[in-house]
This record gives structure tokens, C-alpha cells and sequence, in this order.
């Protein structure tokens, strides 16, 4: 396309997005309204769905054995570009639209994460590209792929091992924050176990001789890596809790198990700690005289960045307007006193965005990638997808300055003041996509930037052959 043609085609885009506005909005607040648990969402995929069947969108759900995955297609042309969208919940995170801690139901799940604005975003954006491409202004196909348990291990990970994404030239996608920012960055791979220790129950008191405590298998295995810590680097994470360490004090347990999650900038430094965290639980059963079934539940690969996508990002992101109402900006005034001092948090901006954040509750100016070069200690099922297909990411500004994700104030806010941050999202991946579809050099530049960062490793599923995405939830 001509410079003046790309102009045009992407103001057509914004205008469809914006004629979308309300049907939109509605479909992230239903999300929100009825928040489901990974691997469980299947009232939001369907809605999801839905739109896209309604829309002429090929839609093939169950992708990568996941009842709640799909991948839904418009056109046959190449070439490919494609968005996701996530859209599970977090258990335990119920939290009506206010300025104040107010569960709707206690203890029930809620969208800490933002992933009913996430999936909605990510369909705004390929519903315009479908449009431009129905009307001529586009050629090519645009797909979308709905995927799910983010929260809970990573769906992706098992539609990347399904070849999901295998036909795809690149991606973009984004994530919900307090700021608008591409990223240049990558995470911790991790890998996710269970183990299971089994002995013998017996009176604790009257004859503990005849007992074998799993607990203590536990406690042990725990120890084991507590001192193992000193010796992994410091970029290295383990995590451990005890989901089951026996029914009553008289009674040695006979069963006991804890969840693991190691995370490490690079996936063999993850595998090598995980070898290792499994010889520790052997060495366990072995001293207490139980059995062990270790399980591995999870793995993930640290994103690859890419960054002539983030770039197309960062230019399209200044094309895009962040319009606030009163009432959403009185809203995100309110929500912004319950954060206390966010200086914390401003410390992640350039000291030249500080002042204009510290005064702001919402910070809508974009501004350019603040983790280029940087590992992040958080992990992502995107990293996966980076390493089969080149992968655009960005944060977008839907919740208020300073907010932490998985907390209240991230659920308040995404009912209808992250809905903004929402359609902002929407047509910046529209038009990064367009780049895309009509600028050949630009994918050239991606999948050469692609194939030179992962020239040095094959990816390999972290998966084993067997894994099943519903043991998940079946723990």
C-alpha cells in the first residue's frame, strides 16, 4: 500500500472499531458479569465464538485438545497475520465495579487480570482487519485464537504442541496494565510439578512405629530445596505450597502432596533445577520410606522478543485516541486514592513520564517499550507462541496508575472504565496488523529478527507427550 493508502485504510479501521464500541463493551462487561476459571470458560468462549461465526469467521473449537480453545479464520489468501485473546479468570478475585473492597459473591472468582477486556481487545482489532479485507482495502487473512487457562498452567503451550499456530506469518497481542507501551522484553520459563508422597497411616500416638508420614516427605522435600536456593542464580525462582498435608494431628498422614513452580530467565537453566528439585523429592520418599509420583503439570518458555513488531506497535499506538468520559475519569479518580503512594510502581517509568503519572489517574500517553533487554519475573504461555511464530506484544492502560495485577482495584476497574483501554487496544493491533498484510518488508524484517534469536535453540514442547490440559483442575 501507498503511504496515503495506509493512512486511509487505517482510519476506516478506527471508525469500525468505533461504530463496534458499544457491542463490545457489552460483550467484555457480560465477561465480566459471569467470570469463569481457566479451563472452565466455556460460556466466554462461546460468546467469543459467536461474534466470529456471526462475522463470517471459520471457527474450529477444541484446538489443542482444549474443550474451550478455538481458532477462528477469515480468508484464504496469504499472507497470515493473527491476534489472541485470553479470557479466564482468577479464582477467589470476586469484586463489584466500585471504589471500595466489596466482593459480589466471597470467594468467588473474578477478572483480576483483565482477561475479559483481553479477549474482547484482541476481537475488536481482527474484526476490523476482516472488514478492510472484505471491503478490498486488505489482502490476506486474519486469524484469531482463543486461548484459554492462562492463569492455570497455559493453554497455548498445548495448542502450540496441536500446530495452532504452524500457518501464522506473525502475531500481535497485548495485555491489560496502567500504562501504553510495547514491549521489548522477555520472562521466566518455568516448569509446574505436583508431587504426590504415599505411606502408611497409623495411630500418631498409640503406634507411630507403624506409620510412614507422607507429610513429613513433604516437610523434607521442602527442606531440601530450601537449601538448594543458595546454589541456583539469582534470577532463578522456586515456589512451593502444600495442598494436602493429611486430615488430623493423631493420625499419621498417609498421603501428602505440594505443587512446585521453578521459573529461570533461559529453559534449560528451568530443566537443569528441575531435574534437581526431582532428585531432592526422591531423595524424600527414600528417607521416610514412602512412595513418590511425581507429576509435571506445566512448562513454559520465556518470551522472544521481537523488535520490529514492537516498533510497528509504538507508531500505530500514537495514531490512537484514549477518550475518558466524566464519569469514567470521576471513577478512576476514586479508584486511584485506594492505591495509597504509587511510587513503587512510577519507578518502572522513565523520570521524564513520572510527573505526568504521578498526576494522572489513568496514564494514557504512549511511550516507548520500558523492558527492552530486561527479563521479567513473571512467566507467559505467549512465550511458547514466540517461539514458533514472530510475536508482537503491548501493554495497554486499563487500569489506574500504579495498579498491581490479581488485585480488587484491577477487577473494579475492568467492568467499564478499562473498556477504553480496551478499544485503544483494539486499533492498535488493527493497525499493526494492516502493517503487516500490506507491507512485505515489514514481515520480512520480523521473521528475519525471529529467526536469528532462536537460530541457537530448537524449541522443543516443555510438555510431556502425555500431558493432559484438564490435570490442571483435576489436582
Amino acid at each position: 500500500m501507498a503511504t496515503s493508502d495506509v493512512g486511509a485504510v487505517k482510519r476506516a479501521l478506527f471508525e469500525d472499531i468505533d461504530a463496534e464500541r458499544e457491542r463490545l463493551r457489552t460483550l467484555a462487561r457480560d465477561i465480566w458479569d459471569n467470570p469463569e476459571v481457566a479451563l472452565r470458560e466455556s460460556e466466554s468462549s462461546e460468546r467469543l465464538q459467536s461474534v466470529l461465526r456471526e462475522e463470517g469467521f471459520e471457527v474450529e473449537a477444541g484446538a489443542g485438545g482444549i474443550d474451550t480453545a478455538f481458532v477462528a479464520r477469515y480468508g484464504e489468501e496469504d499472507p497470515v497475520v493473527g491476534t489472541m485473546g485470553e479470557y479466564d479468570a482468577l479464582p477467589g478475585m470476586s469484586q463489584r465495579a466500585t471504589a471500595e473492597r466489596d466482593p459480589v459473591e466471597p470467594g468467588a472468582p473474578g477478572h483480576g487480570c483483565g482477561h475479559n477486556l483481553f479477549g474482547v481487545g484482541s476481537l475488536g482489532g481482527a474484526l476490523a482487519v476482516k472488514r478492510a479485507i472484505e471491503r478490498g482495502d486488505l489482502s490476506g487473512s486474519v486469524v484469531f485464537f482463543g486461548t484459554p487457562a492462562e492463569e492455570a498452567g497455559g493453554g497455548k503451550v498445548y495448542m502450540v504442541r496441536d500446530g495452532a499456530f504452524d500457518d501464522v506469518d506473525a502475531i500481535v497481542s497485548w495485555h491489560p496494565g496502567w500504562y501504553n507501551a510495547p514491549s521489548k522484553g522477555s520472562c521466566l520459563a518455568n516448569d509446574g510439578f505436583d508431587f504426590t508422597f504415599r505411606g502408611e497411616t497409623s495411630h500418631a500416638a498409640a503406634a507411630p512405629e507403624s506409620g510412614r508420614s507422607a507429610l513429613d516427605a513433604v516437610q523434607l522435600m521442602n527442606t531440601g530445596v530450601e537449601y538448594m536456593r543458595e546454589h541456583v542464580p539469582d534470577a532463578a525462582r522456586i515456589h512451593y505450597v502444600v495442598r494436602n498435608g493429611g486430615a488430623a494431628a493423631n493420625v499419621v498422614p498417609g498421603e501428602a502432596s505440594v505443587e512446585y513452580i521453578v521459573r529461570a530467565p533461559e529453559r534449560e537453566e528451568v530443566e537443569r533445577i528441575s531435574e534437581w528439585v526431582r532428585d531432592i523429592a526422591g531423595a524424600a520418599a527414600t528417607m521416610t520410606r514412602t512412595d513418590l509420583d511425581a507429576t509435571k503439570t506445566a512448562g513454559m518458555y520465556g518470551v522472544l522478543p521481537n523488535h520490529a513488531l514492537a516498533d510497528a506497535v509504538r507508531e500505530n499506538m500514537d495514531l490512537v485516541d484514549f477518550p475518558l468520559d466524566d464519569e469514567q475519569a470521576a471513577f478512576a479518580e476514586d479508584l486511584r486514592e485506594t492505591l495509597g503512594d504509587a511510587e513503587g510502581a512510577l519507578k518502572q517509568l522513565p523520570e521524564s513520564e513520572r510527573e505526568a503519572a504521578r498526576e494522572s489517574a489513568m496514564f494514557s500517553r504512549p511511550i516507548d517499550a520500558l523492558d527492552e533487554g530486561e527479563v521479567g519475573s513473571y512467566s507467559t504461555d505467549s512465550g511458547d507462541v514466540s517461539w514458533n511464530v514472530p510475536l508482537g506484544r503491548f501493554t495497554a492502560a486499563t487500569w489506574v496508575v500504579g495498579t498491581p495485577a490479581h488485585s480488587w482495584q484491577a477487577v473494579a476497574a475492568g467492568r467499564d472504565l478499562g473498556t477504553v483501554g480496551m478499544a485503544f487496544a483494539a486499533k492498535t493491533i488493527a493497525a499493526t496488523l494492516a502493517d503487516l498484510l500490506g507491507d512485505d518488508e515489514l514481515r520480512a524484517r520480523a521473521r528475519a529478527e525471529f529467526e536469528e534469536r532462536s537460530a541457537d535453540h530448537d524449541y522443543e514442547s516443555p510438555l510431556p507427550e502425555d500431558a493432559d490440559p484438564y490435570e490442571l483442575v483435576s489436582r
